[in-house]
């Protein structure tokens, strides 16, 4: 999609595309270690020796190995949806500035509701009890202002595999416009400078235990 725009490829621009090309990149590595998570397990059930070369582990080995995928696979994502809506917003703010066409502009929302749909976007919001639960002790979201945006259409709720958690309230295509236009009024954000630090590199994690 980015490829398919035409536009003066400035700073700005430039840095969206890396920020993009990153997030792939660590998308990648995410789902790599998240296989070699399940292939672990597969293989220490079936009687199989881990990786094939590696010597049989125990149940509680199995699941400690495993569970180290998966605190790399945390770390690897850990700013990946806060940075893919400070890219998103960068992008949609220079387009404006450039005098790029834009979709017809929504009402504009309150600054609760602006709020709580950004929060939404980062994947910071789930409900417990109907009550809004956020990672992120900064922010403040409270049910009304969700049920408000679900009034619009804005957000939606599905179940959350998160232990504790009932639902996780994403955005709706409606929400991601007026998002995108909420974006385009104001300034873009600064993008985090470095990537998410893991405990190893996937390529040396993978390698340890191959």
């Amino acid at each position: 999609m980015l490829n398919a725009q035409r536009m003066y490829h400035g700073p700005a621009v430039r840095t969206v595309y890396t920020r993009v090309r990153q997030l792939a990149h660590l998308a990648t590595d995410a789902a790599d270690h998240l296989l070699d998570a399940v292939d672990i397990l597969g293989d220490t059930r079936a009687g199989l020796p881990v990786q094939g070369d590696g010597p049989l582990l125990t149940h509680q080995q199995a699941r400690e190995e495993a569970g180290s995928r998966l605190t790399l696979v945390r770390d690897l994502t850990a700013l990946g949806a806060p940075d893919a809506v400070a890219a998103a917003e960068l992008f949609a703010t220079e387009r404006r500035h450039r005098g790029a066409h834009l979709l017809p502009q929504p009402p504009a929302l309150s600054s609760a509701q602006d709020a709580a749909l950004r929060a939404v976007a980062q994947g910071e919001v789930t409900i417990t009890d109907d009550k809004p639960y956020l990672r992120s002790n900064d922010l403040r979201v409270s049910i009304s202002t969700i049920r408000s945006l679900e009034s619009r259409s804005l957000v939606a709720r599905e179940p959350c595999p998160i232990w504790l958690q009932d639902e996780r309230v994403h955005l709706t295509p409606d929400g991601c416009h007026v998002l995108t236009a909420a974006f385009s009024r104001t300034r873009a954000p600064a993008l985090t400078a470095a990537r998410p630090a893991a405990s190893q590199s996937p390529t040396a994690a993978r390698a340890a235990t191959r």
